[in-house]
């Protein structure tokens, strides 16, 4: 590192908001600013994510990749291979080499989960960002990166972004903040512990329900739900599913509105890859933001019917028919085996009824609630394991 204490920024979470800079109170900045002029709200996204890719990698033994948007994860992913469709729902079947990157497959796998809003996202790699990563990125509209190292070819690639301008971040790997943590509130000082819990398989092992049995590949998910959850703002709950984060409700004040959210998008992840809408006849000016916008559009029925005449034309060589809600809903029916965390304890069984729509079959969730029964009796209605972990992970 350079050996920085202190970087101006061109001000706050808002214009008005000057003069504006992070600062080290003792010693130096863990960072390297390589490329760009990052904001205020872009260090805020990465040191959050940087630490959900550290945790990640520390607790799965595999790199990871995360996509943030106004401090909030729209994934996070380990580096597993796609299966095909999925890569064609990301976008991603073109990429060369794509197979012998994990960090890139990790990428690929944090932007595809919610593409919209992924749209100007941070990126976080827990690894060196390799050619292969670089050139994913390069092609999406993206704020900026934050990754313990670059190759030199990968790091000329994303300095050619935003005409020389992209944010590019090397933070010290070995870098370990204090125990306590400050911040400012209308001039009033907040100290506490900073939460530097680990969060591993060990913590799922207080199975409360009548199905005990929770898979590897359930207890890679469960984790990958509550360590995205740990950098996510409160109330929050996860849908995780083959290695990443598929559906992520965020900073809701009710419960059940998080389920919604994050069982919602965790639909829309699975319609992605579904013949329909991998099959939909784009005309070929049609970039993938566009293409992002009306396939979502396509599957959620949203503002402007595409499908309608006089407007399918704009978007499609030929009209497509409707994905109606029952064969969405035949489709999704067949999907089973995904993962489910909370932040918090449910406090009503209408979290689980919600969750099985969208396939859930393992849920890790504090406990603690005067419910608890009625949540448990309802997985095993389902055939549910749930786990108990004991621990809350608000974020604010």
């Amino acid at each position: 590192m350079t050996g920085m204490k202190e970087l101006e920024l061109k001000y706050g979470c808002n214009p008005n908001q000057k003069p504006a800079r992070i600062y080290a109170e003792n010693g130096e900045l863990p960072i390297e600013v390589l490329g760009g002029r990052p904001g205020y709200i872009n260090l805020l996204d990465a040191f959050n994510s940087w630490q959900l890719v550290k945790e990640l990698k520390e607790a799965l033994g595999k790199p990871a990749a995360a996509s943030f948007k106004h401090v909030s994860p729209t994934s996070g992913a380990i580096g597993k291979k796609l299966p095909e469709k999925l890569k064609k729902a990301c976008f991603v079947d073109d990429i060369e080499g794509l197979d012998d990157s994990p960090i890139a497959c990790a990428y690929a796998r944090a932007r595809g989960t919610d593409r919209m809003s992924s749209f100007g996202d941070w990126i976080a790699l827990s690894d060196v960002c390799d050619v292969t990563a670089a050139k994913i990125i390069k092609r999406e509209v993206s704020d900026g990166i934050i990754a313990p190292g670059y190759e030199p070819e990968a790091l000329e690639i994303l300095r050619s972004k935003r005409k020389g301008n992209y944010n590019i971040v090397k933070i010290d790997p070995d870098y370990v903040p204090e125990k306590t943590e400050r911040k400012q509130v209308f001039g009033v000082t907040f100290e506490q512990g900073r939460n530097d819990v680990k969060i591993d398989r060990d913590m799922l092992k207080n199975v409360v329900t009548a199905k005990k049995d929770l898979p590897e590949e359930a207890v890679e998910d469960l984790v990958i739900s509550l360590i995205t959850l740990k950098y996510t703002q409160s109330n929050s709950v996860c849908f995780a599913y083959d290695g990443q984060a598929i559906g992520v409700g965020a900073g809701q004040q009710s419960r059940i509105h998080c389920t919604r959210l994050a069982g919602s998008k965790a639909d829309t992840w699975f319609l992605r890859q579904s013949d329909r809408v991998l099959g939909l006849p784009f005309r070929p000016d049609i970039g993938r933001p566009d293409r992002d916008n009306v396939i979502d559009g396509y599957i959620n029925h949203n503002e402007e019917d595409v499908c309608a005449d006089g407007i399918w034309q704009k978007y499609f060589t030929e009209k497509p028919a409707p994905f109606t809600p029952d064969e969405q809903r035949k489709y999704l029916d067949g999907i089973t085996g995904v993962s489910l965390g909370s932040d918090a304890f449910f406090p009503f069984s209408d979290n689980i009824e919600r969750a099985k729509k969208s396939g859930v079959s393992y849920v890790a969730e504090p406990g603690g609630s005067v419910r608890d029964d009625a949540v448990i009796e309802c997985c095993d209605k389902y055939g549910i394991a749930m786990a108990f972990t004991g621990l809350r992970l608000f974020h604010h």
